[in-house]
């Protein structure tokens, strides 16, 4: 009787023990996946981040240029209905 409660125990602890292998690879997939998602994510942050740099350099040329513009053209607009005296 005593044999079989000893082999029954070796069973248990190897049975816990495989139990516990696949709980923590359980664990190991959900956590690397999240850990790749994770990942994706920062990447496509990044990538987003220097669009907006090139757009944000894009935008102050063009301010630059209109602002350039204005200060040629601003000079006949400054009076536009001013009849000057003769």
């Amino acid at each position: 009787m005593n044999e079989m409660v000893n082999g029954a125990m070796g069973f248990a602890s190897m049975g816990l023990t495989l139990a516990v292998v696949i709980v923590g690879l359980i664990a190991w997939f959900f956590i690397n996946r999240a850990s790749v998602k994770a990942t994706q994510q920062v990447r496509l942050l990044e990538a987003l981040l220097e669009e907006q740099k090139r757009q944000n350099a894009l935008l102050r040329k063009i301010t630059e240029s209109a602002t350039a513009t204005e200060k040629a053209d601003g000079n006949n607009e400054d009076f536009p209905r001013f009849i000057p005296e003769r």
